[in-house]
């Protein structure tokens, strides 16, 4: 784990067309806003990424757009290349999250997070849900509520598919990531501090 004062999450996330880094960028900013917490990003198709710093974090999200109902082929092939670590079990016990995006409302987004749960829970790592109720989801609801696409196991976002990342995913997408990075931030830190 990392030393008393900071715990660092990482951030490992494929994007094809700008939306998924979009919403990555949320999601590090709430995470940052938690007192003692060191955000690094990582392009999972990076040839050169730094698999030391996902070794030295306590936290690893994982990010990627849902393509056929599935995570994307490159985040496909960070997760193929993991298989080094998990033979020595060197993410076991990290705290673990993951989030995705997609054109469609659905899109079939829960499998690419259950996929993402399941290489988790592969490496010996402690899942964290959003942690959110459900927004969206009565009669006083609106597109605006947070979480509005009603995900527990992870984060969900939309964003059209005929607009850029400057405007989509929208405003409330972007807010339910920061809060969730903030509780992945939050339980990392209360994780970390049960391991000293």
């Amino acid at each position: 784990m990392s030393n008393s004062h900071q715990t660092s999450v990482v951030i490992v996330y494929h994007s094809g067309y700008g939306h998924t880094e979009a919403l990555a960028k949320s999601v590090a900013k709430g995470a940052q806003a938690v007192e003692g917490t060191t955000i690094t990003l990582i392009k999972a198709d990076d040839e050169n990424k730094d698999w030391d710093v996902l070794a030295k974090a306590d936290a690893i999200v994982f990010g990627s757009p849902t393509y056929m109902g599935s995570v994307s082929a490159p985040f496909k092939g960070f997760m193929d290349e993991s298989s080094k670590v998990w033979f020595t079990q060197g993410w076991k016990d990290k705290i673990a999250a993951g989030f995705t995006v997609s054109a469609s409302q659905s899109g079939d987004k829960l499998n690419t997070l259950i996929q993402m749960a399941v290489f988790a829970g592969q490496h010996g790592m402690n899942w964290v849900s959003t942690g959110m109720a459900p927004g969206n989801n009565t009669s006083e609801g609106s597109v605006e509520d947070i979480n509005r696409l009603g995900s527990y196991i992870g984060l969900m976002a939309q964003a059209n598919g005929d607009q850029s990342p400057d405007v989509a995913p929208p405003a409330t997408d972007h807010r339910t990531a920061e809060a969730f990075g903030s509780r992945i931030a939050q339980s990392t830190r209360r994780w970390a501090s049960a391991a000293r």
